[in-house]
């Protein structure tokens, strides 16, 4: 099967509460339509996904007022020094933001927080290149993303980050990293799930940087994964246990229905329900929510990565069913206000 549009019109359902706010923390925006060897190609759903494709997502049930975009080697700048070229990202997403911002296309706010890549590696030197993003960034900019993802599997794609086993603890990237906090940026951490533990360690040297967790700390499904979700699965908490109790770790629930994660919901004949998403995948949302609790909880789409899965309303449904036990005040935690607390945003 593909991942068309056609294709995920065979599920369709009502949003579940509607009005609920949401700040959506994690998306994508590119156009690889001129750019055949993309760096994001092995999990690209669309080529050509802009302004336009995200707010027909946004505007398709659910009450989304806010967004923040997260890095994925998009216009990067063609010239200049190499270390500066991911702020062209920052500069394309801005203007997104901007056209948003002028109300023009309704209320939601799309990239009203912006993560960028800025390469940790460089040591104390990196601090030109977060100074530069938060330059073209228009008050948007909020941290990094410097993705840490690495298996010695070559059936596991390594990060376009090109990152090294032990990075996270190598002490030129740590250099890098300390220049984070005094100019109150983020950091997001997204790793495979063999590496949560040196995510752990990176959290407690560095008490005063918010770490947000990606897509549960990625369990792989794959390769030599394949077939042990049990076994993983255990390991997975005990590790996601350790890391809760750093106070300055929070938790991003989504991005869990890939191919690495070892789903392969897009060979269906048809995509699945709200119903048969948490089914299948809420033992990871529930044991962050205990372990984190919703004030260190945000829901996050992951698209347009995950629409190879679901549609934006189906997915959003999957959340509110995993989240329906939930007070009110937690539900507006999870769903907006974590997020807009993490991401200082003023929506």
């Amino acid at each position: 099967m593909g991942h068309t549009d056609d294709w995920l019109a065979l599920t369709t359902e009502d949003a579940l509460e509607p009005d609920l706010p949401i700040c959506d923390p994690h998306h994508h925006l590119w156009d690889t339509s001129f750019a055949p060897a993309a760096k994001f190609r092995s999990e690209q759903v669309e080529t050509r996904y802009l302004f336009h494709e995200w707010l027909a997502e946004i505007s398709s049930g659910h009450n989304v007022v806010s967004t923040v975009f997260i890095e994925c080697a998009s216009m990067y700048r063609a010239d200049g020094p190499e270390h500066l070229r991911p702020v062209g990202e920052t500069e394309f997403v801005n203007g997104i933001a901007a056209m948003s911002a002028s109300g023009q296309y309704g209320s939601s706010r799309i990239a009203a927080g912006i993560v960028g890549l800025a390469d940790l590696n460089l040591g104390a030197g990196v601090k030109e290149v977060l100074e530069a993003h938060i330059a073209a960034g228009g008050g948007r900019f909020r941290g990094i993303r410097h993705a840490a993802s690495w298996d010695a599997s070559d059936e596991i794609r390594n990060s376009h980050t090109r990152p090294f086993p032990g990075m996270l603890a190598d002490a030129t990237f740590r250099e890098g990293f300390a220049q984070l906090a005094p100019l109150n940026m983020t950091f997001e951490a997204w790793c495979y799930h063999p590496q949560i533990s040196e995510m752990t360690d990176l959290a407690r040297a560095f008490p005063d940087t918010t770490m947000i967790l990606n897509h549960f700390g990625g369990p792989v499904g794959i390769g030599p994964y394949a077939g042990k979700r049990a076994e993983i699965l255990a390991q997975w908490r005990l590790d996601i246990d350790e890391l809760a109790k750093c106070p300055n770790v929070v938790a991003k629930l989504g991005g869990i229905n890939m191919r690495v994660n070892g789903y392969d919901w897009d060979l269906q004949d048809r995509p699945p329900s709200s119903e048969e998403l948490a089914a299948a995948t809420r033992n990871y949302y529930d044991h962050c929510m205990d372990r984190f609790g919703a004030e260190r909880c945000l829901f996050e789409s992951n698209f347009p990565v995950d629409k190879r899965t679901s549609s934006y309303n189906v997915l959003w449904n999957t959340f509110k069913r995993i989240a329906s036990g939930c007070s009110a005040t937690e539900k507006a935690s999870l769903f907006h206000n974590t997020a807009a607390r993490v991401y200082r945003i003023n929506d």
